[in-house]
C-alpha cells in the first residue's frame, strides 16, 4: 500500500551559489557517504549531484509527511545507488522508499514513493 509520494524540483543555478559560498551547504545536505560520491566528480555533476540529492530528500520529507526539521534531517536521509545505478531513499539507515532523480540544463527534480508491504 503506497503511504506517502513526494515531489521536489530546485534550480541548479541556485544550488551552484549556495555551494560556492560555503561548503557548510553541502556537509549540511549530504551524508558522509554521499560526500565521498560527490568528491569523486566533476564540478559540473557535483551540482547536479547535490542539487539531486536535496530534491531527493525534501521529496521524502513531503512523502513522510514530517518536512525537514527536529524529526528528519538531511543527515537523517541517504541515497544510495544501487550496482546499477538504481537509488533508494534510506531513512535512519533504513532503507524506505522509491525514489527517481532527473536533470536538465536549469533544473533537478526528484519523487519519492514510501510504500509498506
Amino acid at each position: 500500500m503506497i503511504t506517502g509520494i513526494g515531489l521536489d524540483v530546485v534550480e541548479l543555478s541556485r544550488i551552484r551559489r549556495l555551494d560556492a559560498k560555503s561548503s557548510k551547504f553541502r556537509q549540511r545536505i549530504l551524508t558522509e557517504y554521499e560526500q565521498v560520491e560527490y568528491n569523486q566528480l566533476t564540478a559540473k555533476r557535483k551540482v547536479e549531484f547535490l542539487a539531486g540529492r536535496f530534491a531527493a530528500k525534501e521529496a521524502f520529507s513531503k512523502a513522510n509527511g514530517t518536512g525537514i526539521g527536529g524529526d528528519c534531517s538531511f543527515q537523517d536521509i541517504e541515497i544510495r545507488k544501487d550496482d546499477k545505478g538504481k537509488p533508494s531513499v534510506y531513512f535512519q539507515r533504513i532503507e524506505t522508499g522509491l525514489v527517481s532523480i532527473t536533470h536538465s540544463k536549469e533544473f533537478a527534480a526528484a519523487q519519492v514513493l514510501l510504500q509498506t508491504n
